[in-house]
């Protein structure tokens, strides 16, 4: 079991150093007052999603990291799902805006209320925000849940 922990470890480590940072590069382009945006990543510079986002991916990655010392441990692993918890939950928020915005239209020839099907499928092409690029290397904590659980 030490083995497989340990790779679990480094595994939420690097994912724990990755959204520290993306935390941090949140908070800061919020201070700035900007935006960013390179290759699928996009940060907000606005107060709610940059701001108080970036303060809960920072939290995110700093559950992780000290979530992967003795990770066998009950209270060090529920740090983990603490950090996968805060990830989905600004990711959902992050999908429902998306999802939101892509149902209006914003252009004046195609009408008032709804969007054109190319410019419904085109809000969902990146860039995406930083707890959606995030999501997916975030639901590896469901299955040392279930490992966990099959454990007990």
């Amino acid at each position: 079991m030490a083995g497989k922990s340990s790779v679990a470890a480094i595994y939420f480590a690097i994912l724990g150093i990755v959204t520290t940072a993306f935390g941090i590069a949140d908070i800061l382009v919020t201070a700035g007052a900007s935006e960013f945006a390179y290759g699928i990543l996009e940060i907000s510079g606005d107060l709610f999603r940059g701001g108080w986002g970036g303060v809960i991916v920072l939290f995110a990655g700093l559950f992780y990291l000290s979530g992967i010392r003795n990770f066998d441990d009950i209270h060090q692993f529920s740090k983990v799902v603490m950090g996968s918890i805060l990830i989905w939950i600004m990711a959902g928020c992050d999908i429902f805006a998306m999802i939101t915005e892509s149902i209006p239209s914003w252009e004046e020839e195609t009408g008032p209320w709804f969007n054109t099907l190319d410019g419904f499928i085109g809000t969902y092409a990146p860039p995406y925000a930083p707890a959606v690029l995030l999501l997916p290397f975030s639901l590896v904590v469901v299955y040392y849940i279930r490992k966990r659980k099959q454990e007990i």
